[in-house]
């Protein structure tokens, strides 16, 4: 019954920034912790940032000091600032929200569609 949809993703040039965002809809849940996911090359997703929703924060060694994460918990979204974007960082990037559903009465994981990021060299 949840919903999301990712944007922002696109191309840009080694160095520069873009900003993604994922938005959460379609029924009764409550948010708690989301993540964001990196698929490269190795077609592996690798989870580089994640907040609580306490508001910490954890992040994957490589994009540390580059990347932040955020959430608009009003707005049921979830973002992720890039900067200083290497090559490395291409790939699709997905969002990972893990929700309770209140109708359901249940935790559940849920997906975005990814959204693709190229970094021109």
């Amino acid at each position: 019954q949840v919903q999301l949809v990712e944007s922002g993703g696109g191309l840009v040039q080694e160095g520069g920034s873009l900003r993604l965002s994922c938005a959460a809809s379609g029924g009764s849940f409550r948010l708690t912790d989301m993540s964001w996911y990196h698929r490269g090359p190795d077609q592996e997703r690798r989870e580089v940032a994640r907040i609580k929703l306490g508001g910490e924060t954890i992040y994957e060694g490589s994009v540390e000091g580059r990347f932040t994460i955020s959430r608009d918990d009003a707005k049921k979204m979830v973002y992720l600032q890039m900067n200083h974007l290497r090559p490395e960082d291409m790939g699709t990037y997905y969002c990972k929200v893990h929700v309770w559903e209140l109708l359901n009465e249940r935790y559940a994981d849920y997906w975005g569609q990814g959204t693709l990021v190229t970094v021109s060299s």
